[in-house]
């Protein structure tokens, strides 16, 4: 199957079964470049809401608020789906470090399409189902400034993906503490994914920042109003990004930066 039609599958296609589509082998032999769509297509039980999704501030021994988690943790999955299918799309592969480097954005395709499932899975089983809770569209708004695969791994592994390493840690442990053994095990599952995501960003922004630090060249393809303050979560956990490979100089410099960004800035967690 060529790569552009695998793409246009999932970004086009509103049934969740079609954007969790599995091929064994996608060819490259030519590129149909489009731009980017204002929302991917997707089917009116699981549109994007102008509302405000609502996550939960604590109480996960609730299966509202269990659920609630559940369902914002799957919707970014979804939404990393979409970006990476439109990355396929929007992206010339005209030489083979570009083929390569979409190679790498279908493994990681199909790592969250897993992750998807699994939290799909684990909803279901608490008696809901994905779109029962509003969807937000944050991440994908962020698609049309990424008009270079450094901007797109800038924003998406370094930033959006990076957070997820503190957020996947911190609330494995929270639903551990109230023995939610499978929740917990499937973030643990997105983890380490998550810590190779990062890894694949930090491998080519390095290549392509010539001569500039890692630090500089990643926060110049970052789009506004997206800053390094987005690439952390309720905690911060070095050692997961230096699995990731991320040098200690550039490690530094995230430690340091601070924008007042209410994420990392949030009350203390309600238990």
């Amino acid at each position: 199957m060529k790569v552009s039609a695998f793409a246009k599958q999932i970004l086009f296609s509103g049934d969740i079964e079609n954007k969790l589509f599995e091929v064994e082998s996608i060819e490259f032999d030519g590129f149909d470049l489009i731009d980017v769509p204002s929302l991917p297509v997707r089917s009116h039980k699981i549109q994007m809401s102008k509302k405000t999704a609502k996550f939960p501030k604590g109480n996960l021994d609730q299966d509202l608020n269990k659920a609630r988690a559940l369902h914002s943790f799957a919707n970014h999955e979804l939404l990393a789906i979409e970006m990476m299918a439109c990355a396929l799309l929007i992206y010339p592969h005209d030489t083979e470090e570009l083929v390569k480097f979409k190679r790498g954005v279908i493994s990681a395709l199909k790592d969250e399409q897993k992750h998807f499932r699994l939290y799909c899975e684990r909803l279901n089983e608490l008696g809901y189902e994905f779109g029962d809770f509003e969807l937000n569209s944050f991440f994908w708004k962020q698609m049309n400034a990424l008009k270079t695969p450094a901007q797109y791994l800038a924003t998406l592994s370094l930033t959006f993906e990076a957070a997820n390493l503190d957020f996947a840690m911190f609330y494995a442990s929270e639903f551990r503490k109230i023995e939610d053994h499978k929740t917990a095990d499937i973030l643990d599952i997105v983890l380490k994914d998550e810590i190779s995501h990062v890894g694949f960003g930090v491998n080519y922004l390095t290549k392509w920042r010539e001569d500039k630090t890692l630090w500089e060249y990643y926060t110049q393809n970052l789009p506004f109003p997206v800053t390094p303050a987005r690439s952390k979560g309720k905690i911060y956990e070095r050692s997961l990004r230096e699995k990731a490979k991320m040098p200690p100089c550039f490690l530094s410099s995230l430690e340091n930066f601070d924008d007042n960004f209410a994420i990392t800035k949030r009350r203390e967690w309600k238990r």
